[in-house]
């Protein structure tokens, strides 16, 4: 089913599978979940939709408002030696649930650089249109917090395939 998994990683390592989307981005979150493990790496499935928190505001922040569950998303991350970022893509750019969910873990400031800076990144998306923007945005955002991408992006939508060859390499990439 996947290619070249003969040079399987000796070393396991934690793969955090960010998904800022449900429906076809969450199934190709779960395909990039299946080959990780194939591999011989645990993984996290993230389901940022599932988190309903209220939109960052100043009130809120002003209020002291912690969304439940912020900080443990941050542990989650921090524990994971890469991750794989899987979002449609919104008007051209990324979904909200992507943006508010950095924006909220934002204010954790000192556990917040630490969590996102040289963190090995591999982003991915199904999308209705093509794709390339909310590439392009999410790799401007996690390049600003301090990420180390990957060169190489999963692009599908209803008429390409996620390509497998692409997926294994990000996920060895992020994993080494």
């Amino acid at each position: 089913m996947y290619y070249n998994l003969g040079l399987l990683q000796h070393t396991m390592a934690k793969v955090a599978l960010i998904a800022a989307g449900d429906g076809k981005n969450m199934e190709l979150a779960l395909k990039f979940k299946e080959m990780a493990e194939e591999m011989g790496h645990s993984t996290d499935v993230m389901d940022l939709m599932g988190l309903e928190w209220p939109v960052i505001t100043n009130k809120l922040m002003k209020e002291g408002y912690k969304p439940e569950g912020a900080k443990d998303l941050m542990d989650r991350l921090g524990g994971a030696d890469g991750w794989v970022c899987i979002a449609p893509e919104y008007n051209g750019g990324m979904p909200s649930s992507l943006n508010n969910t950095v924006a909220w873990m934002s204010i954790f400031w000192n556990d917040f650089r630490e969590v996102f800076n040289s963190r090995k990144v591999g982003l991915a998306t199904h999308s209705g249109g093509g794709g390339d923007h909310v590439i392009m945005a999410m790799r401007q955002m996690f390049s600003y917090l301090g990420c180390n991408l990957i060169g190489r992006a999963v692009i599908s939508n209803k008429n390409k395939e996620a390509n497998p060859e692409a997926m294994e390499r990000i996920i060895r990439e992020i994993t080494e």
